[in-house]
């Protein structure tokens, strides 16, 4: 019997507890901040890494796994057993090449032993997929099932992020420099709707009170879901205590859904900076 070893990396926004349960290889991204290298969730946590990004005197920078490094994951994996399959999930192409790098490593092996997808989200979005690959593999489903039932959660799976200052937008080259300066004499801020692994801006407004009004809307549209909410991931880079507040909101909207609240990722804090907000949600 084909054994399924499940791969993934470290935008994924996941517990030690469910890494653990499902027996996940997350490969971590690097982070340089003011010329030291960190890899992230290796010796570099959610946490820390904003206490860092906060006293760095530049932007940190972030960059993808290399292809040796996927190549030699895969390697050990398949070592383990002749009748191995790996399935390695990854972040959208459209912010990252960390997929793009874990399929020229799979192309370097023989026969069709891994599977690489693009699950066009990232944060705990992709841990959606990533999850209920995990609980298909334990319940004994076969490759063509996990990979089927991946593409469905996909298809039921929003993102919307609001950034709540454009200077690491501008920073990292996202926003050009007259941009970020009107933006922040405005108090600028954005919500955007993740489609499929593209960020369309879809709200401009000035202070907290657009945030709020963008994020109800979003909530009018999960209550609109024909079969309801199974999930919820509510991600924030720095503002814990308004993610808090946030997702009592959500769970008195919602109080069937299982709601997971985290700090997001490096990758994501450096370029949206302080005061983000990622909220996930997964339809039935």
């Amino acid at each position: 019997m084909t054994k399924i070893k499940l791969v993934t990396d470290s935008t994924a926004i996941l517990s030690d507890a469910e890494i653990a349960e499902y027996a996940i290889t997350v490969v971590p991204l690097t982070i340089v901040i003011d010329e030291t290298t960190y890899q992230d969730g290796v010796n570099l946590g959610r946490e820390e890494f904003m206490d860092k990004m906060a006293a760095a005197k530049n932007l940190p920078k972030t960059s993808t796994p290399s292809i040796g490094t996927f190549q030699e994951t895969y390697e050990r994996l398949l070592a383990e057993d002749d009748d191995t399959h790996i399935i390695s999930i990854h972040l959208t192409p459209g912010l990252s090449g960390t997929y793009n790098a874990a399929q020229q490593a799979a192309n370097m092996f023989d026969g069709d032993r891994i599977t690489v997808i693009d699950s066009a989200f990232i944060d705990r979005s992709l841990s959606f997929q990533v999850l209920h690959a995990g609980q298909l593999i334990n319940a004994g489903a076969s490759v063509a099932e996990v990979v089927a039932e991946i593409a469905k959660t996909e298809a039921n799976t929003e993102l919307y992020l609001t950034v709540a200052s454009l200077d690491n937008l501008v920073s990292g080259g996202r926003l050009s420099k007259t941009v970020g300066l009107i933006g922040g004499l405005l108090n600028i801020r954005i919500g955007a709707h993740v489609v499929n692994g593209d960020i369309q801006v879809e709200n401009k407004g000035r202070g907290a009170k657009s945030t709020k009004a963008y994020l109800a809307k979003v909530i009018e549209k999960m209550h609109a879901a024909p079969n309801g909410i199974e999930q919820i991931g509510l991600s924030h880079a720095g503002i814990p205590d308004a993610a808090q507040a946030f997702g009592e909101i959500l769970r008195t909207e919602f109080p069937d859904a299982q709601i997971a609240i985290n700090q997001t990722s490096p990758t994501i804090s450096t370029h949206t900076g302080v005061g983000a907000f990622g909220l996930s949600y997964l339809k039935k």
